[in-house]
């Protein structure tokens, strides 16, 4: 039999991988190592060596479309179509088995799956049915509990309120959504892997019927798993399945959303006698780059251990860059991209990431400037972004009572108890009387043409934008959008927003009211500084981002980055709060997540690599001064290359700040790490004066920056 197809285009590492015999096989993957290569072989290998049946392969990956391409691929190395060899998705497989067992499942065989939004649609039914007032009893708070207890394989019997009067709701209203689902023929994501799970747990005969089935279990990106899909995986498997998986711990950075980097470890528990196969040959990046990924990752303690190597060359240093400010990094950031084009690196091959979608604004502004396409990956514009619309239309209602969109747009955003009857019959009466949403619902209420409670909530919303407009009047462009975005409620609604998502929209937020205070009026005009920079943001906003085929720049998270690689990458923000962000640095399960999603970050850069910082960065509507990120830090110096500013000399950043100056009073050196007793740990970043009246600016993890006299400040030296 002719193999050679199957093992020549092997390395050692993977031919080990694909040839391995009928035992548990954990393949640890390192980034750029070639899993996809992997998997497809060890198919084809037991398909056209082993002699097993395509019908008794079950091939599990994370995305229909890496599914369809390892499809194609096993395909065309075996020469004939594979419409036996289960493919698909956790969710996409569970559905296909609950198709075909729908009436055991308990499901009607015409039932239809919501996508999330059907989902939030229901819930906010069910809430306003049960008149409950949306702002305590978030739609999306709901959802959130009620996916979350799915992905654990829990259902509302088996949870307990703890005395907690929240949670006893939380649950009743698990309950309720989960009646109107029965009810409907209706199923969610996650009811998707928990019927199924219940189903072969419950029918024992089906559950035989697929372990006999499935000999082989695939599974890929299992760092990415959850408490169900890996039940669900073991429960397929059982005592007589051969469970293959493909995985990187030093790769999973979805703890947000439920992944489980310990499933690995579990694995080898489960599964005695694994075998572990170790991909660590890397084919995209240069040695540089490789060794700085492995020596940021080495400092993660829970890790099952490998070391990314190539047998390509070193390649160039990694470039540090310490701005002055987030404006100065962005001008930095699109000049290398405009000499990378020049130099006919093609635009797509470039991307720029950041930790947090805020820090987008200003890069999507130098590169409009310069005029370079560019698009956000898996994500929106700035001001395209749903909060900065509410924000927005906040302030153009303060400007334009008469401004129907936006009225429409936060009537009831935050919720406040107006529905879209009560809408209704304001619009009817703006077409009767010809007038605006905002004069006929004054009309309205001086009618009693609505419920009591309807008017009051309407009356109160009318109130709200009077005084938002009164309040503000005099304040400086900056304070006036932070009042409204903090008055209206909209900070507060959407800081509630579970996994993240209210933390990112939050920022985002604040980065408005610096975009407010970035704003320079036109001086030839006598506009109001309100209205030009509501104007500002319908010009920013209808600048449209490049097309999905047209060759552009990419602006991303470090998050959405995750499985791509770019010939040039600038990582920006490296600065301890922001990368590693603020809520991980005394958490060290979340601080070790923020380690792997910087090692995913450095090795999504094939030849050329970027980190920059700001001394300076506007965050949250304030000035603070920053530290370089402790990921810098742990990059050995001979790997990196300071690109200084022109106008002055930046501070190195892989060793401890002006370490060559003279020592201040008590040993004390700028950049020194210092502990004080009541503003915590913190980095000294500038001092003044001598002996008795010495003073340094601190700049403190918890309390931000402070100058203190050192004779008094009693600091200890970390």
């Amino acid at each position: 039999m002719d193999i050679t197809d199957i093992l020549d285009p092997l390395n050692e590492a993977q031919r080990e991988a694909v040839t391995v015999g009928a035992e548990p096989t954990l393949v640890l993957a390192g980034a750029g190592s070639g899993k996809t290569r992997v998997l497809v072989h060890r198919v084809a290998w037991l398909v056209r060596v082993e002699g097993v049946a395509p019908q008794h392969i079950l091939a599990v990956t994370f995305t229909n479309k890496a599914a369809a391409e390892m499809r194609q691929r096993i395909e065309a190395l075996l020469g004939y179509p594979t419409r036996n060899l289960w493919i698909g998705t956790f969710h996409g497989l569970a559905h296909r088995l609950l198709r075909i067992h729908a009436r055991e499942a308990g499901l009607p065989e015409t039932f239809q799956i919501m996508d999330s939004e059907d989902q939030l649609r229901m819930i906010r039914r069910m809430i306003r049915s049960l008149d409950l007032d949306e702002h305590e009893w978030a739609p999306r708070d709901v959802q959130w509990f009620v996916n979350a207890q799915k992905d654990e394989g829990l259902r509302p019997k088996d949870l307990k309120d703890e005395g907690n009067a929240g949670r006893r709701r939380m649950i009743d209203l698990y309950a309720r959504y989960q009646r109107l689902c029965d009810e409907a023929g209706l199923v969610d994501f996650g009811e998707l892997l928990l019927r199924t799970l219940e189903l072969l747990t419950e029918r024992a005969d089906l559950l035989e019927h697929y372990r006999a089935r499935f000999k082989h279990l695939l599974v890929d990106e299992f760092q990415d798993t959850n408490a169900i899909q890996y039940r669900w995986l073991r429960l397929v498997a059982g005592k007589s399945g051969i469970p293959f998986i493909v995985g990187d711990d030093d790769q999973s950075i979805y703890r947000w959303r439920g992944a489980r980097v310990e499933n690995l470890q579990h694995f080898q528990r489960d599964f005695p006698g694994t075998r572990i196969v170790r991909l660590e040959q890397n084919y995209r990046s240069t040695a540089t780059i490789l060794n700085a990924a492995n020596a940021v990752i080495a400092n993660n303690a829970s890790r099952l251990g490998k070391n990314l190597w190539t047998d390509g060359g070193a390649g160039e240093p990694i470039r540090v860059y310490a701005a002055f400010n987030e404006r100065d990094e962005a001008e930095f950031v699109v000049n290398r991209i405009q000499d990378a084009i020049a130099a006919g690196e093609r635009r797509r091959d470039i991307a720029v990431l950041y930790r947090s979608n805020a820090q987008s604004r200003v890069f999507e502004e130098a590169l409009l400037a310069a005029g370079i396409p560019y698009r956000v990956y898996g994500g929106m514009r700035f001001f395209e972004r749903a909060e900065i619309k509410d924000a927005l239309a906040y302030l153009r209602l303060i400007a334009n009572r008469d401004d129907d969109p936006s009225f429409e747009r936060v009537v009831n955003m935050p919720p406040r108890g107006i529905g879209a009857r009560t809408i209704d019959i304001v619009r009817d009466e703006a077409r009767r009387s010809g007038t605006s949403l905002w004069r006929a619902a004054a009309a309205v209420i001086t009618q009693e043409a609505l419920p009591k409670r309807s008017s009051n909530a309407l009356w109160e919303f009318l109130k709200l934008v009077d005084r938002l407009d009164q309040d503000t009047r005099n304040l400086p462009l900056h304070e006036q959008v932070a009042h409204v975005i903090e008055r209206s409620g909209l900070i507060a609604h959407y800081g509630k927003e579970p996994h993240g998502g209210g933390e990112a929209r939050v920022e985002n937020l604040e980065e408005l009211v610096n975009a407010a205070r970035d704003v320079i009026a036109d001086e030839e005009s006598d506009m109001p500084p309100l209205l030009s920079f509501l104007a500002y943001a319908v010009l920013e906003s209808g600048a449209a981002q490049a097309g999905p085929y047209e060759d552009s720049v990419q602006l991303m998270t470090m998050h959405s980055a995750k499985g791509l690689e770019f010939e040039w990458l600038f990582m920006c923000g490296m600065e301890d709060g922001l990368f590693p962000h603020q809520r991980s640095l005394n958490d060290p399960e979340g601080l070790e997540e923020e380690r792997r999603l910087c090692y995913v970050g450095i090795t999504r850069a094939k030849r050329r690599l970027y980190l920059t910082y700001a001394e300076q960065r506007r965050l949250h509507g304030l000035e603070s001064y920053a530290t370089p990120s402790r990921f810098i830090r742990e990059i050995p110096p001979e790997l990196l290359e300071e690109v200084r500013p022109t106008m002055a000399v930046a501070r190195p950043i892989y060793r401890p700040a002006f370490a060559g100056r003279d020592a201040l009073p008590g040993g004390i050196r700028l950049g020194q790490r210092v502990r004080h007793g009541k503003f915590g740990e913190g980095v000294i970043l500038n001092a003044e004066g001598s002996g008795a009246h010495a003073r340094v600016q601190v700049n403190f993890e918890r309390s931000g920056t402070k100058w203190l006299v050192l004779a008094y400040a009693n600091l200890e030296l970390m």
